[in-house]
């Protein structure tokens, strides 16, 4: 049984972590490696920040709902 709030703490820190918890390790390697890549492009281009940010608060979003259908 999965904590919905432990979970989305886990994604708060890295993206995709909240998933890996909650056993969706496909979900949490792709979130992971476009917070990677878009957190790197935002360092170049600043517009990039804002999907950056749409990635890292859907994640801790998917991790919670996630854990919450576990429970």
């Amino acid at each position: 049984m999965a904590s919905p709030v432990l979970a989305v703490i886990l994604s708060f820190f890295i993206p995709g972590l909240g998933q890996f918890y909650t056993g969706q390790f496909l979900k949490a390697l792709v979130l992971f490696i476009l917070a990677v890549i878009l957190g790197f492009l935002s360092l170049m281009t600043f517009g990039i920040i804002i999907l950056y940010l749409i990635i890292w608060i859907y994640s801790m979003y998917d991790a919670y709902k996630s854990a919450q259908e576990q429970g």
